[in-house]
């Protein structure tokens, strides 16, 4: 099905046509009510004039008397008022008695009857004669008979063709102005969605999201260009992360996978070659290495699956007890860590999460912890509420996070160098601090009252 025409059309082109039609209407409307105004006016003083020509006729005796005081009393107020000027007696039955002036009758109107006593004087009317339209006005006698003064209506009527002509022409060259002003106006205020279509086109071109667009109009189009700069800067950040993910997923992924590849290499060669087999401690020992970088990359990965997929949540908030949360994630976590100790003080806080993320940021909190407390030490966790916000706390007895590692605990691959030797890929507290972003809150690290590491939660209260 094809589209209507104004479809078709560009956006310019459109707000041209509008531009042109709405000035092109307020011309022609414009031009309209002047012309019928002025129309109105000359009638009204043409009538007037002949309101005072049949008053002064009907004083008079005869038609010839009445002309000759009407030709004087025009000849006294200047020429040009009119041609065809002629009076008519009527008897008090509507007979004509007599007429005098350019033309020799007067005709009536159409069904005509002897008007009234009080009719007569309060407009007149248009009749032809000779071909010629002629306005007549009909006054009261003092016998009880009438009579009319009909005047040529030409120069009025020439007056106004005159004017309606150069009323047409002003109006046609008001509509081709007003659709060359639509074009222009059209131009200019699409001027800067040219410069975003523009800039969206080098973009889709070249990839390159530094173009910002120059915000130089206000209104719509300045917000529209500022969201697109902001949008552009989104993207630009986001292509940022992602290489800088990619990047650092790369360099931490090529040790394990070295190593994996060293040790599988050697166990080959040992295998088919039978004078350099291993023992069998040599063999055990490098088959519990392959287990241990294994492991790790597995957990490497899924901690990178899940980095990159927690950016665009997927799980519907809900709105749950944050202490059965908490509880959960430190059963868990005790199943994993069975020489560490861990006690709770939990308090009810209802808030607004999604619970699966959360736990995961606990339980990364919490191996955390449990990774660097002695054996036998204990990991202490605990809430506290306040009517805006949520805390939960977790201390370890660890040696705790030096000053210098403290700006960096939450960055992405980040590992101090006392935890290079320990399992871990520097991703777990990065993911908590993705996750409390994502819900509103923030994680804090510092140093507990027993020397070791202390993280806090901090999460937004759900609204009662």
């Amino acid at each position: 099905m094809k589209r209507p025409r104004w479809h078709r059309l560009s956006l310019r082109a459109r707000l041209g046509v509008l531009v042109a039609a709405a000035v092109a209407i307020a011309v022609v409307l414009v031009s309209a009510i002047s012309w019928s105004i002025t129309r109105a006016d000359l009638f009204d003083q043409f009538d007037a004039r002949l309101q005072s020509y049949a008053q002064l006729a009907a004083k008079t005796s005869s038609p010839a008397e009445a002309l000759a005081t009407l030709r004087s009393t025009e000849n006294r107020d200047g020429p040009g008022r009119g041609g065809g000027l002629t009076v008519q007696f009527l008897s008090p039955t509507g007979v004509v008695t007599g007429t005098a002036g350019d033309k020799p009758f007067i005709p009536p109107l159409p069904s005509e009857a002897p008007p009234a006593s009080g009719a007569l004087g309060r407009t007149s009317d248009t009749r032809r004669i000779d071909g010629d339209r002629f306005r007549v006005w009909t006054a009261q006698r003092s016998d009880g008979g009438t009579v009319e003064v009909a005047q040529d209506s030409e120069d009025v009527e020439d007056t106004l063709g005159r004017l309606g002509f150069w009323l047409v022409v002003v109006s046609l060259a008001g509509v081709v102005g007003a659709t060359l002003v639509g074009r222009l106006i059209a131009r200019s205020a699409l001027r800067p969605v040219d410069d975003l279509t523009a800039a969206a086109e080098n973009v889709a071109r070249t990839q390159e999201l530094s173009a910002a667009i120059e915000v130089t109009a206000a209104g719509e189009i300045g917000r529209l260009a500022t969201a697109f700069n902001a949008m552009l800067g989104a993207l630009s950040r986001s292509r940022d992360e992602q290489r800088r993910l990619v990047e650092d997923a790369g360099h931490e992924l090529r040790t394990p996978l070295t190593s994996l590849r060293n040790n599988i290499e050697l166990l080959i060669h040992a295998e088919a070659n039978p004078q350099r087999q291993l023992s069998a401690e040599d063999r055990s020992r490098l088959l519990a290495d392959l287990d241990t970088q294994a492991v790790e990359l597995t957990a490497l990965i899924g901690e990178l699956v899940d980095l990159s997929t927690g950016e665009r949540p997927s799980e519907v908030p809900e709105r749950v007890a944050l202490a059965d949360v908490v509880g959960s994630a430190l059963e868990r976590t005790r199943s994993r860590w069975p020489k560490v100790s861990f006690t709770a003080e939990l308090t009810e806080a209802e808030i607004l999460v999604r619970p699966a993320a959360l736990e995961r940021a606990l339980l990364n909190v919490l191996d955390n912890a449990a990774k660097w407390s002695p054996p036998g030490g204990t990991v202490q966790v605990t809430m506290s509420v306040t009517p805006d916000a949520v805390r939960v706390r977790v201390d370890d007895e660890g040696p705790g996070i030096a000053e210098a590692d403290l700006p960096h605990v939450f960055e992405r691959f980040y590992r101090a160098d006392a935890a290079r030797a320990l399992p871990g890929s520097g991703l777990g507290l990065a993911i908590v601090d993705q996750v409390l972003t994502q819900h509103g809150g923030r994680a804090e690290a510092g140093r507990a009252d027993s020397g070791g590491a202390r993280f806090d939660l901090v999460l937004p209260a759900a609204a009662s």
